[in-house]
């Protein structure tokens, strides 16, 4: 199954991540919104943003890659009007070195982590304490994003740390740039499990989901929004408010998401 001329992990980290970091603008011009996002939002914000353009006055370029990525390229200086964070750490990484306006951040969404299979896949599993997730990969990977740094990925090691049997499968992980990058090895058949957020499975009609991870086995999953300390782009503000506002909230709860911030 593995041998088809590149290992899983080089292929998810330093392929497809390395394509999606390239897509992150190191130069924009002032007058043109920029916002950096985690992958897994791309769907739903892509929608937020098209609904939001004429409030706003524009449409704003948004670039999409793991969140610690996008925290690396702001503190680097990249040009970045607003961050959407798929946790809270890497929104404090920034927010610590005096990056972002604190007064503009809020907690947006919520979301979970599930376990999700190729549509063919005939596993079924209960995910629970010491589910035999080693037996059900047998030689296969198990997807997931880089553990050390990617959100998705360090909700899905709490999990299986949380629920014992992260040991067992430790040696067989396939870590991806981010939780999208995860989901593309499930869906294209080169791992046949992976740990996703429910919504990027939701967006993607070639996985199906085969367990949720219990809430409590993991941090909560929560996305932050804030205008960056360096912005100069005049319909920042204008977008925040569009993003927090009721219409943004039932496009993100159609997509899956929890709405955790009341709109107005």
């Amino acid at each position: 199954m593995m041998g088809k001329g590149f290992g899983l992990k080089a292929f998810a980290i330093g392929g497809l991540g390395a394509l999606l970091m390239a897509a992150v603008p190191m130069a924009h011009a002032d007058d043109k919104l920029t916002v950096f996002a985690a992958a897994s939002l791309k769907d739903a914000l892509d929608a937020v943003n098209k609904a939001c353009e004429k409030k706003v006055g524009e449409s704003a370029t948004i670039s999409y890659a793991a969140s610690s990525a996008l925290a690396k390229q702001i503190e680097g200086g990249a040009p970045a009007d607003v961050f959407v964070s798929a946790d809270l750490d890497w929104m404090k990484y920034l927010s610590d070195k005096k990056l972002t306006k604190p007064e503009t951040e809020v907690q947006l969404l919520g979301n979970q982590i599930v376990l999700v299979a190729p549509k063919d896949s005939k596993v079924k599993t209960k995910i629970e304490k010491g589910f035999d997730l080693a037996k059900l990969l047998g030689d296969g990977k198990l997807a997931m994003g880089d553990f050390k740094a990617v959100p998705a990925g360090k909700y899905g090691k709490a999990a299986l740390e949380s629920l014992g049997v992260w040991s067992s499968v430790e040696g067989k992980v396939a870590q991806a740039e981010n939780v999208r990058a995860a989901l593309k090895l499930v869906s294209t058949g080169e791992a046949p499990l992976g740990i996703v957020y429910a919504t990027d499975a939701k967006a993607d009609k070639t996985v199906k989901v085969v367990g949720t991870f219990p809430e409590d086995s993991h941090p909560p999953i929560i996305y932050p929004i804030a205008q960056t300390a360096d912005s100069k782009d005049k319909d920042t503000p204008a977008f925040l408010k569009c993003v927090e506002s009721s219409a943004a909230a039932k496009i993100f709860k159609e997509q899956g998401f929890t709405v955790l911030k009341k709109s107005k």
